[in-house]
């Protein structure tokens, strides 16, 4: 049972990573980004590693995507008129193509990354306690500034999608 779900959620994850590249609707993009990270929490899941599934479908899927979801909804993107292709964006897919070539035949040339004995490898990290001790004492203080400037972003995304009607008096 175990090769078929890491089969269908490997899949499913590619699919809707390919979606969110290849929609133009914004929203559409947004939310196969949504069904991209469910399918990389039950990959996580397949690895046993619990604690990263849920924090991944909190954190990111949770509120990441819909603060996107909120931001696109809030710039409404509809009736803006779409921009011709310029000389940097039609180079743009065949350098990302390039670069993913490259990395293909280096890992290729390579082969296999080295393996090591998983016995021997100390489980770093593997008590909860002492994340939930490092949050709270050692990195208190980045993990607040760090949701303080989120707030402020989310503020001035919302300050900047106003229409502010009475400012454009040449009409």
């Amino acid at each position: 049972m175990a090769p078929f779900l890491f089969t269908f959620f490997s899949l499913f994850t590619i699919a809707t990573a390919v979606g969110v590249v290849v929609n133009k609707n914004a929203v559409n993009a947004a939310m196969c980004l949504l069904l991209s990270l469910v399918g990389v929490a039950g990959l996580f899941v397949q690895l046993d590693a619990y604690l990263l599934a849920f924090i991944l479908l909190l954190v990111y899927a949770g509120a990441v995507v819909a603060l996107f979801l909120f931001i696109i909804m809030l710039l409404d993107t509809h009736d803006s008129k779409a921009q011709g292709l310029n000389k940097l964006s039609g180079v743009a897919p065949l350098a990302a193509l390039g670069l993913l070539l490259a990395g293909v035949s280096t890992f290729v040339a390579k082969g296999k990354l080295a393996t090591s004995d998983l016995l021997t490898v100390p489980a770093a990290g593997a008590n909860l306690k002492l994340y939930a001790y490092q949050l709270f004492t050692t990195y208190l203080l980045p993990v607040q500034v760090i949701g303080f400037l989120l707030l402020i972003a989310m503020l001035g995304v919302i300050v900047l999608s106003k229409k502010h009607e009475g400012l454009d008096d040449t009409k």
